[in-house]
């Protein structure tokens, strides 16, 4: 019998923040091994299907660039960087949106439903969901990224008619471009963007990091709570860097814009966004004002 008791213990924990988060949007950066690892991935989805379940409007934002450089390989296209973006040209964003929409967000759809959820998938492009227009080199090197896309605009009303309606939305960052043009876009900024359009109450970046360090090395450095002042000074001593750069530019461009809190949780740990979300001791960094 105790140990029942004890288990009821632990669901009792997380009921103030149930009460918390009980109606409000949460918005999760879907990235890394958690979408990679089929466990953690059968994890992650239990986790997005229970948060909906009690009460938590749930947006999942979704990247998938080692699945594109895969299936370039697969085609005999070789995947070219410039100043840490994909160059995208015709035939690339063309690779990028089959995998993006078409493989890894019908998958996610149809594991949520299978769990018991309700997700519907979207394409930036469904509704004008994302409004792009092509990112142009602002260092003077005249650098040219083919189809990569700056958003210029979230369209939210889709979104809020089916959360609305008890769905959980999953987007894959594609945009479309007034002039017509299909865009390829950053998923961490996509999801920043998001949360700011659909007034998110948290945003929630999933990577395969325990958080932010002071040091990468040393595990007594991790940082549990980092302040927007304090990241001037951390760009410059190269503490933030390489693909954390976007996550704590639109963390903190979110928190601005009246998202309240950010985390950034590793998602090696399964039930790691219940662990972040529903315990008091929570697992990642969370970003504040």
């Amino acid at each position: 019998m105790q140990k029942f008791i004890e288990k009821a213990r632990i669901i009792m924990e997380a009921l103030p923040y149930i009460k918390e988060f009980y109606g409000k949007t949460i918005v999760v950066k879907y990235g890394g091994s958690a979408m990679d690892d089929d466990y953690l991935k059968s994890k992650c989805i239990e986790d997005f299907v229970l948060l909906r379940l009690i009460g938590i409007n749930l947006i999942i934002v979704h990247g998938g660039g080692p699945h594109i450089t895969n299936l370039m390989n697969k085609l005999g296209k070789e995947a070219v960087f410039i100043e840490g973006y994909r160059y995208t040209d015709k035939e690339t964003i063309e690779i990028t949106e089959m995998v993006l929409s078409g493989l890894i967000n019908k998958e996610l759809v149809a594991l949520i439903n299978n769990q018991g959820g309700k997700a519907v998938g979207l394409s930036g492009k469904d509704s004008n969901l994302i409004v792009a227009e092509k990112k142009l080199d602002k260092s003077g090197k005249n650098i040219d990224f083919g189809l990569v896309g700056n958003i210029k605009k979230i369209n939210p009303e889709l979104l809020f008619t089916l959360l609305k309606d008890g769905y959980t939305p999953v987007i894959s960052p594609i945009g479309i471009g007034e002039d017509g043009h299909t865009y390829n876009i950053n998923a961490d900024v996509a999801a920043s963007e998001i949360a700011i359009a659909s007034k998110a109450y948290r945003l929630i970046y999933l990577t395969d990091v325990k958080g932010i360090y002071r040091n990468i090395n040393d595990e007594n450095t991790f940082i549990p709570t980092l302040k927007k002042d304090d990241v001037p000074a951390m760009k410059k001593d190269g503490i933030i860097t390489k693909g954390m750069l976007p996550k704590i530019d639109s963390s903190i461009k979110a928190l601005e814009s009246g998202v309240e809190k950010v985390h950034i949780i590793d998602g090696r740990i399964e039930h790691s966004v219940l662990l972040e979300l529903l315990t008091e001791a929570g697992i990642g960094t969370e970003i504040v004002l």
